[in-house]
């Protein structure tokens, strides 16, 4: 159950008025000393609140945090019901998944400030630093079978760019498959693992994890990144963009993503397409399973309508449609 604490904090993001200790009492179902318990608490998080007699309490200044009560301000209370918003983790998807196995239903949400063991693909590490990103993972249970599950990452990557979008009206592009980009540079990854019932290969849950890149500076990323990883603030000036809300925003669009799957693949592919600056570039692609032997080279033509890359391979004179799981594909003029 979310915190008086948190509930009061919803209750000053959402006023540019001053609330009275008396209506927040009543709103709340709490005592005023509780109330004044929960002023002090958000002082030491620091929360600037001005308190004025006869007036109430009002918000003067509000930090970059990760909380249940300044993510809550975006949503429904009964929305926050089932998001869980944790100080430290070691994987969120890890997490999520215990809860998937407890019976947890879909929509529910992990969000955690900072990771210890983040997970990337094909079983590598993803930076997780406390207190710049944003590390959510969502539980689908979408009833697919295993062969039609990966066009959900895509449609992820569209829910990211979007959710970007909305919350601070900056555009943002996709490398095929699911890597989401600002000014050519990395800001975030996309990691789907699902379960499934072996007998009718239908899945039983499917963990989406999201990490983005928000404030994050230059010296945040280890050498061997900096040419390809950057953060939402480092390619908007350094400015400090509020997680809380790219949170919400995020919740929202993978709630309607879960909703319109698989019905509006349509309207998603159109999107997709709309993101994706990988086509129309030259790619090198290296088998998933051979890891970093030779390159296949060549140009990257089209999106087909099963979201994979339809790419022209040098000396051929036909194209070949590249699926996701199967390849890894690097640009090579710039991380496209």
């Amino acid at each position: 159950m979310t915190s008086v604490k948190d509930r009061f904090l919803s209750m000053l993001i959402n006023s540019s008025e001053y609330i009275s200790g008396e209506t927040a009492s009543k709103t709340l179902g709490v005592s005023r000393a509780a109330v004044n318990s929960a002023v002090m608490n958000l002082r030491n998080d620091g929360y600037g609140i001005d308190s004025s007699t006869n007036r109430g309490y009002i918000l003067t200044d509000r930090p970059d945090r990760l909380d249940s009560g300044s993510i809550g301000a975006f949503l429904s209370g009964e929305r926050m019901h089932d998001v869980t918003v944790l100080p430290v983790v070691d994987s969120t998807n890890t997490y999520c998944k215990d809860l998937a196995r407890k019976g947890a239903p879909q929509g529910t949400v992990v969000i955690s400030d900072c990771q210890t063991g983040g997970k990337g693909r094909r079983g590598r590490s993803f930076l997780s630093p406390s207190g710049v990103g944003l590390y959510l993972s969502y539980l689908m249970r979408p009833e697919s079978g295993i062969d039609k599950i990966s066009e959900i990452t895509c449609w992820t990557a569209v829910a990211v760019c979007e959710a970007i979008r909305v919350s601070y009206g900056l555009d943002s592009d996709i490398k095929w498959v699911n890597d989401v980009l600002m000014n050519k540079k990395k800001i975030c990854g996309i990691l789907t693992e699902a379960s499934f019932e072996a007998e009718s290969g239908t899945i039983t849950s499917l963990i989406i994890g999201i990490g983005i890149n928000i404030n994050e500076k230059r010296s945040d990323f280890p050498e061997e990144l900096e040419s390809v990883a950057s953060s939402i603030s480092i390619e908007n000036g350094g400015k400090t963009f509020m997680r809380s809300e790219l949170a919400a925003s995020l919740i929202t669009r993978l709630d309607k993503l879960a909703s319109d799957w698989p019905a509006e693949q349509g309207a998603y592919l159109d999107a997709y397409r709309r993101y994706c600056i990988t086509t129309g570039n030259r790619i090198a692609a290296y088998t998933t399973i051979a890891g970093d032997s030779e390159p296949r080279t060549g140009e990257a033509v089209a999106l087909g309508d099963d979201f994979s890359l339809e790419v022209r391979f040098d000396g051929s004179e036909t194209t070949t449609h590249l699926k996701s799981g199967e390849v890894s594909v690097r640009g090579l003029y710039g991380y496209t």
